[in-house]
């Protein structure tokens, strides 16, 4: 079976983590795009994109591929205030974007929205949400964390919940949900080992997305909606 065709945008160390799992799923890499790119070199002609760049560059990057009528998968973060502009213009072009690809982190999100309507009907319960990261990553509190919050509220739990982060050293992505009242605790937790889920996971949704149209997550790419 010939390899399908895999654009890189953004070679940081997930792009290249992603290049080299890439044959794995039968991709072959025909290019990557960076800040050193020349802005007037024509992009390989790719099957697929897969974009872990900076969030001030999705926007452009969506645009230029939609023009060429290239899927992409965006594994950036940061850049969801930018959202409707990109939905915008990525129109006729399938995209995956999910604030976290790793299979495991999108369960638990599944899960996530079961708890808050489990818990909507409970008000002797306080709710939290605590996700720690390594001192270099910049948004917080991070993506997945947000997407939890925001399963929660969508699935009905309408009480007091506090969203916290910790930034420092090298701490693996790390997410809990916890409710508590007087007598018991719940917690649900999820914790990346390393970025190979993340990569893995991006590379899942190109394969699934190539030869679709629209806007997608990795529930739909994983099957996880609620039916």
């Amino acid at each position: 079976m010939t390899a399908s065709r895999l654009l890189l945008v953004g070679h940081g160390r997930m792009g290249r983590l992603v290049e080299s799992l890439a044959p794995e799923f039968g991709f072959t890499v025909v290019g990557t795009v960076d800040e050193y790119t020349d802005p007037k070199a024509v992009w390989p002609e790719a099957d697929v994109a897969i974009d872990f760049s900076i969030a001030e560059a999705v926007p452009a990057t969506v645009a230029a591929l939609a023009q060429r009528g290239t899927p992409i998968v965006i594994g950036t973060t940061g850049w969801q205030a930018a959202e409707a502009q990109v939905r915008i213009s990525a129109n006729g072009i399938g995209v995956v974007a999910a604030p976290n690809f790793a299979v495991g982190v999108n369960v638990f999100l599944a899960v996530t929205a079961r708890l808050g309507q489990l818990m909507a009907a409970q008000p002797s319960f306080g709710a939290w949400i605590h996700e720690a990261h390594h001192a270099a990553k910049k948004d917080a509190p991070s993506g997945t964390a947000l997407a939890m919050e925001r399963r929660l509220r969508d699935a009905g739990y309408t009480g007091a919940l506090s969203v916290a982060s910790t930034r420092a050293g090298m701490i693996p992505g790390t997410h809990t949900l916890g409710f508590d009242n007087a007598s018991e605790t719940i917690t649900l937790t999820h914790q990346a080992r390393d970025r190979g889920a993340f990569a893995r996971g991006s590379l899942l949704a190109a394969r699934w997305v190539i030869g679709k149209r629209g806007w997608f997550s990795m529930a739909d790419v994983l099957n996880l909606e609620a039916k």
